[in-house]
């Protein structure tokens, strides 16, 4: 869902990017650094976004970044009260750790747990 990146002209585009820099000038410089990093490795065709709600200041409003490997979220349905995230789906608390631990210990083992 959303408004796909390839169909903006190239203003819409370059401020679409400044935003998701604008997230990650709220990191630490190297993870910033990082995630800018697989932002531009990755297709920016694959980049969408969305809004929903008022376009005036201190209306409630939301809207979403979504590329290959992120998701941006820009909470403001109170209107007067923010809620942001920027998940990285390989690199944050949306990895499957508990997955990637069951394949590592099944590599020799018939039992998801590990060896019995």
């Amino acid at each position: 869902m959303g408004l796909p990146f390839g169909d903006m002209d190239a203003a819409p585009q370059a401020l679409a990017l400044k935003l998701v820099a604008a997230f990650a000038d709220h990191l630490q410089p190297a993870l910033a650094q990082a995630r800018l990093a697989r932002v531009r490795a990755a297709p920016l065709e694959s980049i969408r976004i969305g809004w929903a709600g008022s376009t005036q200041p201190r209306e409630p409003h939301y809207f979403r970044i979504q590329g290959a490997s992120f998701l941006i979220e820009y909470d403001n349905s109170g209107g007067n009260h923010v809620h942001s995230v920027w998940r990285d789906f390989d690199g944050d608390f949306g990895r499957d750790v508990l997955g990637e631990h069951y394949r590592r210990a099944a590599a020799g083992a018939t039992h998801p747990h590990g060896p019995r």
